[in-house]
């Protein structure tokens, strides 16, 4: 799970098609020969692959406003690492976005199998760059970088024919791994933390700082697995957009699904309404009397399944909007034109008639 100044700089087209095939053939081949333990086929965690909700303690003033830039608004404390590293890494991981699919859409599909957000495969591109040869300086092999004593204990052989050399098998090993680390420590990024540096320094690190926060025990790591936990977050970030519930700390995500769940209070729907509506996340200050107006819907059905609709959007906060399924690309087709709308009326103070 180490690795120290490897270059991968030089990489030819045909090596990129022949890696492509052979994540493919793995994930055959590997199906028929690595069963993933019944004990961990769980149900997995929401998939927050397109997940926008930021990380409290990387915001300035630990405020996040969902109508401004998500990226603008990082606290001083990240925002330079990122863009530093975006600045250095961002064109290789960029085209990794094309050559790289074949192993995220089998890391996707193995992570959700143990319950692990898709959003951890990115620890593999900060860990060997998807080089299922790479061996660091202290034995660390494969994709994931596992260590001999952690893939034997997974049942993994090593040596002769390495199977942490397998993106399949080596990546139902990792997936194990970062359980167990989650189980013991709750939060996303000291998982990072821990399948770096090791659970045991982090542990110290929990009693000498007091705090389980990320950012206030970083500066009792090593400074090796502290930046290898901002990697993460840049890597996350150039691949996403934005952050995820894999950068927030654990009292930040207790507090993200408390404030969803406000902001989004639960509608009792008939089987008809179910099946008829869809919802959409939309942030901004759209008004419900324009909108409504725009796309053609009764106002009272439109409040029926979006109570708190404009009290909500007005506190710059996201909301999950729901509308019949064809008004949705009615409205999707006008939705610049409706906030422009409502801004105007926002400014001038005047009322949308109906």
């Amino acid at each position: 799970m180490k690795w120290y100044g490897i270059s991968i700089q030089t990489r030819l087209s045909i090596s990129h098609f022949i890696l492509g095939v052979f994540a493919v053939i793995a994930g055959v081949v590997g199906s028929m020969s690595f069963v993933a333990d019944p004990a961990y086929k769980e149900k997995p965690l929401v998939d927050t692959t397109h997940d926008k909700y930021g990380f409290q303690s990387l915001f300035v003033a630990n405020k996040f406003d969902a109508s401004k830039p998500y990226i603008n608004q990082l606290n001083p404390q990240a925002v330079s690492f990122v863009q530093e590293y975006i600045h250095k890494q961002g064109k290789e991981l960029d085209r990794m976005k094309t050559w790289g699919k074949p192993y995220f859409d089998l890391y996707d599909n193995i992570l959700a199998m143990y319950g692990i957000p898709k959003e951890m495969k990115y620890l593999s591109v900060i860990e060997s760059h998807l080089q299922p040869g790479l061996v660091s300086w202290a034995g660390a092999v494969g994709p994931w970088q596992l260590m001999d004593y952690e893939a034997k204990r997974f049942g993994l052989r090593v040596g002769v024919n390495d199977e942490r050399m397998d993106f399949y098998k080596s990546t139902h090993v990792a997936a194990k791994l970062m359980k167990e680390l989650y189980a013991e420590f709750g939060d996303w990024l000291l998982v990072v933390a821990a399948y770096n540096g090791g659970a045991g320094r982090v542990r110290q690190c929990i009693r000498k700082s007091g705090s389980r926060d990320f950012w206030v025990l970083q500066y009792y790591l090593k400074e090796e697995t502290r930046t290898h936990v901002k990697k993460f977050i840049a890597t996350h970030y150039l691949f996403e957009g934005s952050g995820g519930w894999t950068t927030l700390t654990a009292d930040e995500t207790v507090k993200v699904k408390a404030a969803q769940i406000s902001n989004n209070q639960q509608v009792a729907l008939s089987n008809e309404e179910t099946e008829n509506t869809a919802t959409l996340n939309i942030s901004g200050r759209y008004n419900s009397m324009v909108l409504t107006n725009s796309i053609a819907m009764e106002i009272g059905l439109f409040n029926k399944w979006n109570p708190g609709f404009d009290k909500t959007l007005s506190e710059g906060k996201p909301y999950n909007m729901r509308l019949e399924k064809d008004k949705l690309s009615i409205f999707e087709s006008k939705k610049n034109q409706i906030l422009m709308e409502s801004f105007r009326i926002l400014i001038e103070g005047t009322a949308a008639r109906k």
